[in-house]
């Protein structure tokens, strides 16, 4: 294993990439970001992914690079699409970068990515046992990792609770949407991290999104048995964690 790999995050919003260290989990490179073109199309999509790459520019041939992406991730292939075109359900993902980029790459769910940074790099570095992230945002992603290893595609926001898909209740977006006070939302993520801890009995919980930022005005509300914590790696963990992946860190 090098030391070097670049890292690529695909979101709704924007593509980011850069080149990273993972011997140590920093970026060696500026980070280059680059708006998610309309539509979210798979063609147009790859070239800005071809762009980032080749304007990191110090790039060699055998260096991993990692991509994440906000979809069920099975064998290559994506299952879903959160935020981009619907085109992306059923297609040969991985191997549409790789004729795009002329060169092999590791493909990943985004949350699976940030899980998986932040386990090796950030708030769970070291952690035994069972970790469980969560992001909170538009929806509810979520990562499992195990003793350090990654379990893909845990699509824990979309449990069923109290009748309904609970991430649609629970979600930053949901605060937003129906103007929540911080202690009606941490009312409705109580609901949610006590189903958590009921069918997995996780030894770590990390919360992450934007709003974790603010995680004084909630995380204190919650009565958990489990150790919650703050992630740590904000807009770099897809990053950190999809390089991590591709160079089998």
């Amino acid at each position: 294993m090098g030391h070097k790999a670049i890292g690529v995050d695909i979101g709704g919003t924007g593509i980011k990439g850069a080149a990273v260290d993972v011997a140590k989990g920093t970026l060696i490179s500026d980070r280059i970001k680059i708006p998610t073109p309309k539509g979210g199309e798979p063609d147009d999509i790859v070239e800005v992914v071809k762009e980032i790459v080749e304007r990191l520019g110090r790039t060699k041939e055998d260096d991993p690079i990692g991509i994440c992406f906000p979809a069920v991730v099975r064998k290559g292939r994506t299952l879903s699409a959160a935020n981009v075109s619907k085109s992306w359900i059923g297609l040969e993902a991985e191997r549409l970068f790789e004729k795009g980029l002329g060169r092999d790459i590791h493909f990943v769910n985004d949350a699976d990515a940030a899980g998986y940074a932040e386990t090796i790099y950030g708030a769970a570095e070291n952690a035994k046992g069972l970790v469980i992230m969560t992001t909170l945002g538009t929806g509810i992603g979520s990562a499992l990792i195990y003793d350090g290893v990654l379990v893909p595609n845990a699509e824990l926001g979309h449990l069923e609770l109290e009748g309904v898909d609970y991430e649609t209740r629970a979600a930053y977006s949901a605060k937003e949407r129906e103007n929540l006070s911080w202690e009606e939302w941490a009312a409705r993520l109580q609901v949610y991290y006590s189903a958590l801890e009921r069918l997995f009995h996780p030894d770590l919980i990390i919360v992450g999104g934007g709003v974790s930022k603010e995680y004084a005005n909630f995380l204190p509300l919650l009565k958990l048995d489990t150790e919650v914590t703050v992630a740590t790696l904000r807009n770099n963990a897809g990053i950190l964690g999809a390089a991590a992946l591709a160079a089998g860190r």
